[in-house]
């Protein structure tokens, strides 16, 4: 029999490494880490040694611990570095608090979201946040709160010059409402109807050119040049049509068939529309025999304005007897008729932007440039100008439009659509500016007036920069004679 003293002895002297079921085929001594195989030192050392850590690589932390390098811990007073030897705390909130009270006051509080927490609550991140936004750089708080404030950087307004570029003198220019006598061409050549007399003038040289003299018998009422090629229409007091070639000076062609003087004419493609003092408004192919293939009757005064749309599928047509009528391209009666202007219908302008926008002005009863929707027959909203609308344009490189006006103010007003909010209003006309063209770029546009003076001025931007300035506006300045 065994001494239970000696026992427990032997208890209280061995060692207290904890044993374990091993299979019988298995020692202690096989589990020491000297014994282990050498790839699990291999692996040991790899993630001993951080190996292959990529530094342009994320770093997603554990599911369990946050990423502290990506906590915000000043937000709830937290300091995530110690102290420093001397015993001084971090002065980055002595500094928010003196550049807080020097741009907002004294006593100014810490600005805080309505719920009572610091602007930033989401102070534990499990992903190291790699991208700020611009607003964080900035020692101004942004109050997300306020849906009024746009926080997208704001955009300069373009500034449109107050003064006209270039001014040709035109000597004999008429005083007339009912006449269209400027016409900028796809070539860059300004045409103008001085008297009985048509001039051009070159836009890239500046070069004047005296295209015909229909004698003292007769006078100008109406130009108009083709939409492509050197054509030019020139409607006559005497009720007739002249087709020159501007590239030769040469007369293509004369066609009758108005008893009076066409004062508006509307090219599209090699259809030709002209408007006369007869109320009808007759269609001409160029390439027929016949001096007209239709007329279009409808109006009960001198028609004065005339405009085929950017498709070339609806004709817009105004007289004098205050309507606005469309037409479409077999039709010989208006398909749609417009009765709410309360004076002349000379202005007229089809949208480049929208299918179907139309603008129309009216004269010094009415003051109002309307808008249609020909393809819904909609009228869409009307703003009152204060002054005699004479005439409209787009412009083809951004959603605006110009106006130009007579009595009372003569001035020039270029408007943002749908807004029509005015961007710049251009004086320098002495009287009724009566004549309008837009440059072949979209760009620069030409006044003409009863004080028989040419005024160009750059009001758009180009289709490619809003900065960039107009090359015919650069070319020359001052003020030169056009004949």
């Amino acid at each position: 029999m065994d001494d239970p003293t000696v026992s427990n002895q032997r208890n209280q002297s061995a060692p207290s490494t904890p044993l374990l079921n091993l299979p019988s085929r298995m020692s202690d001594s096989s589990l020491h880490l000297e014994n282990l195989p050498s790839r699990t030192m291999h692996i040991n050392q790899m993630i001993n040694s951080n190996y292959n850590r990529s530094p342009s690589r994320t770093i997603y932390s554990d599911r369990f611990i946050p990423s502290r390098s990506a906590s915000n811990f000043a937000l709830f007073d937290i300091s995530n570095s110690p102290t420093s030897a001397e015993g001084k705390e971090d002065g980055s909130g002595t500094y928010n608090s003196l550049l807080r009270a020097a741009l907002l006051g004294p006593g100014t509080p810490e600005k805080k979201d309505p719920s009572g927490l610091p602007a930033c609550r989401n102070i534990f991140r499990y992903k190291t946040e790699t991208k700020r936004s611009l607003h964080s750089l900035s020692p101004f708080g942004i109050d997300e709160s306020v849906p009024e404030i746009s926080h997208s950087p704001v955009k300069a307004p373009r500034k449109i010059p107050r003064s006209p570029y270039k001014v040709l003198d035109a000597p004999a220019l008429q005083d007339d409402f009912y006449l269209n006598l400027v016409d900028w061409s796809s070539n860059n050549v300004l045409a103008v109807g001085l008297g009985n007399c048509v001039y051009l003038w070159n836009a890239c040289s500046s070069k004047v050119t005296k295209l015909c003299d229909l004698g003292i018998d007769d006078s100008v009422c109406s130009v108009g040049w083709a939409q492509r090629g050197t054509h030019l229409a020139v409607g006559t007091s005497n009720g007739k049509v002249q087709i020159w070639d501007a590239s030769r000076c040469r007369r293509v062609r004369t066609m009758e068939g108005h008893r009076l003087r066409i004062g508006a004419l509307a090219w599209s493609s090699s259809l030709l529309s002209s408007g006369s003092r007869d109320k009808s408004i007759l269609q001409r192919d160029i390439r027929a025999h016949d001096d007209f293939a239709s007329k279009l009757s409808g109006h009960k005064s001198e028609v004065c304005g005339l405009k085929w749309s950017y498709d070339n599928r609806e004709l817009a047509s105004g007289g004098n007897d205050n309507k606005l009528f469309v037409w479409n391209q077999h039709s010989t009666q208006p398909v749609l008729k417009y009765c709410e202007h309360t004076a002349s219908v000379k202005a007229i302008a089809w949208s480049p932007h929208l299918h179907g926008l139309l603008a129309s002005g009216g004269g010094t009863a009415d003051r109002c440039i309307r808008f249609w929707n020909t393809t819904t027959n909609t009228h869409l909203s009307c703003v009152d100008t204060g002054s005699q609308v004479c005439n409209l344009v787009w412009s083809k490189n951004v959603n605006e439009l110009v106006s130009t006006h007579g009595y009372s103010r003569n001035q020039i007003i270029v408007w943002r659509y749908p807004t029509m909010s005015k961007l710049a209003t251009l004086m320098g006309h002495t009287y009724r500016v009566l004549y309008l063209a837009i440059s072949p770029d979209g760009q620069t546009i030409v006044t003409g007036a009863g004080d028989e003076t040419l005024r160009f001025w750059n009001v758009f931007p180009s289709p490619k920069s809003q900065n960039t300035d107009s090359e015919i506006g650069a070319s020359s300045f001052g003020r030169t004679t056009i004949r």
